[in-house]
């Protein structure tokens, strides 16, 4: 009998795999009611903000020959009527469905407010730290490419929440070792990796950006490498456990991210081309590892033998 099941902080998952953020809305997107949702490791929810957000302007997807370009910008409905109406809906039918909740915001106080009334709520198991969002006091750079702002955010959250938080990591920056130091620094309890490479696309014909906000994050098959690449430099650089994702559509990109470092995996884009992505990988995880001999999935987490 494998093994798929993971043991991380706040997380008992039956296996690996989960939706990466905003994939699954609140449990309350078209693709979310095909399944039962109890088949995924766990769920992870579309990033909250104090307030409301409408998001950016349309359109805000591009799918592309090796990915998708999105700037969907956050929409939500605000931490209020998510922790009052949202979770609890998600919760009621899935009430041992491991859930975490991605925390977002546009300043050192907004993150801080939102982490609390998530955790209080009492209806999550874990938080993610979307430190991709635009930092207004700093100009609009992202407060997850400064270390010393990651590290106080951190602390911060830390402080005010009762359940482990997982920091996520944008690759956009120089090193992603000296952040995802500066998070393991301030207390993160793990960290998942890689948010979306800013990207653009034009449109030949209007001479205009495919995306209403001109830029982007890209995400899918076109990123994996990257993503391999930036999970094992994290892996080798820090103690923490690794929510690894960036391109995962097959139960072989498990096996090869959990083999550069990652303990799960989150899965984003692969739903463009399939709303069961999620579910189909999962099944096919057992004959997978019976082939290549593993008994038990934890065994491959940062077993990549380099040259």
């Amino acid at each position: 009998m494998t093994n798929l099941s993971i043991k991380l902080p706040g997380l008992h998952l039956k296996n690996p795999v989960m939706p990466a953020s905003g994939t699954f809305g609140f449990g309350d997107v078209p693709a979310a009611n095909k399944f039962d949702l109890n088949e995924l490791g766990a769920l992870v929810l579309k990033t909250t903000t104090p307030q409301a957000r409408l998001g950016n302007p349309q359109p805000q997807i591009a799918v592309l020959e090796s990915g998708v370009l999105n700037s969907v910008g956050l929409t939500n409905p605000g931490v209020s009527k998510v922790v009052s109406e949202k979770i609890p809906a998600v919760r009621q039918k899935y009430p041992n469905l491991p859930i975490i909740a991605s925390v977002g915001g546009g300043s050192k106080s907004d993150y801080v407010q939102v982490a609390k009334e998530l955790s209080a709520s009492g209806l999550v198991d874990a938080l993610e730290l979307n430190f991709s969002c635009p930092n207004v006091a700093r100009g609009g750079m992202t407060f997850g490419v400064h270390p010393e702002l990651v590290e106080q955010l951190t602390t911060a959250i830390k402080q005010v929440v009762e359940v482990p938080i997982y920091v996520k990591l944008t690759p956009n920056v120089t090193s992603i070792t000296e952040i995802a130091r500066a998070a393991e620094a301030g207390g993160a309890d793990g960290l998942s990796l890689i948010n979306t490479v800013m990207g653009l696309r034009i449109n030949l014909e209007t001479r205009k950006p495919f995306l209403g906000n001109n830029i982007g994050g890209l995400s899918g098959s076109g990123i994996k490498p990257l993503a391999l690449y930036q999970v094992h430099q994290v892996y080798q650089a820090t103690k923490l456990p690794i929510i690894g994702m960036g391109g995962i559509a097959s139960a072989e990109d498990v096996v090869e991210f959990m083999l550069a470092g990652a303990s799960a995996v989150a899965v984003g884009s692969a739903h463009f081309h399939d709303d069961l992505a999620c579910p189909h990988i999962i099944q096919k995880l057992p004959a997978l590892l019976n082939k290549l001999g593993v008994s038990d999935i934890n065994d491959l987490v940062g077993q990549a033998q380099f040259n």
